[in-house]
């Protein structure tokens, strides 16, 4: 931990640090930031220059941390298919703000228990002969 406090952090280095993200899952998020419309994991996979299961994996882990949202689009004939977004920024923003008070409330919680557990076993002295 206090190497990465003394490191340069740039912003995307919060999708990696917050949520484990990879490089790949970045570029899917990018592409979909860029994008001016929803887009398909095809379309996503296409941009990437990556297979479509592999987008996929990207995108489903993209989905799950909010980064992204999806909808699904009715074709008239019946069947559907989904297109994904990016979710509003200050959106995740917020999130990233309240999963950093979580973990902040929880370090605070073990030091004191640290504390008390160990301040009650006081050092003794050596003795000197």
């Amino acid at each position: 931990m206090s190497e990465q406090l003394q490191q340069d952090m740039q912003c995307e280095g919060l999708l990696e640090c917050f949520h484990g993200l990879k490089q790949l899952d970045k570029e899917c998020f990018q592409a979909l930031v860029s994008a001016e419309e929803p887009m398909t994991v095809d379309e996503v996979a296409d941009t990437v220059d990556r297979e479509r299961s592999t987008a996929y994996r990207s995108v489903q882990r993209l989905l799950q941390t909010g980064f992204i949202q999806k909808d699904q689009v009715n074709y008239d004939q019946g069947g559907y298919y989904h297109v994904y977004y990016p979710t509003d920024p200050s959106q995740i923003a917020s999130d990233m703000q309240r999963m950093l008070n979580d973990w902040y409330a929880k370090m605070g919680q073990l030091i004191q228990e640290f504390e008390t557990k160990y301040e009650k076993a006081e050092p003794t002295a050596p003795v000197e002969g």
